[in-house]
């Protein structure tokens, strides 16, 4: 089993950025042909999606789907640090994903990768990858 950390800098107040690049390299560093990798985030407004990587106008209309039915500017929160809004976004994703590791590589889809999805930036956020043979 291995643990890698990772450490971003999100730039704006609601951001999604490919991480799959990332998770490839702890991969090949590993040297683990065949087993899972967990991506977990320690924060309770950032987490993880996969989705489509081939028209960036996903990524746009997702984070405004997102906005439009979880809207940032909402009298009705209660939670004094004003972000409820991430935190429900949060929930939606998820602060983890689970992927196949076969013959040394994620198993994709053509269209997929691994987004990390930051719903209250910019912030300094933390990742964590593990890979487990099996």
């Amino acid at each position: 089993m291995y643990l890698y950390e990772h450490k971003l800098k999100t730039q704006k107040p609601q951001q999604m950025i490919k991480i799959t690049n990332s998770i490839r390299e702890d991969l090949q560093k590993s040297g683990i042909k065949e087993g899972i990798a967990v991506i977990f985030s320690t924060h309770t407004t950032a987490g993880f999606t996969i989705n489509e990587n081939a028209d960036p106008d996903v990524l746009h209309d997702m984070l405004y789907g997102f906005e439009k039915n979880f809207p940032t500017e909402d009298m009705k929160y209660r939670h004094l640090e004003g972000n409820s809004h991430a935190h429900i976004k949060t929930t939606i994703c998820g602060p983890s994903q689970t992927l196949i590791i076969h013959e040394g590589d994620i198993l994709f889809g053509i269209w997929q990768d691994l987004y990390f999805c930051d719903f209250d930036g910019p912030r300094n956020r933390t990742y964590y990858v593990k890979i487990i043979e099996g």
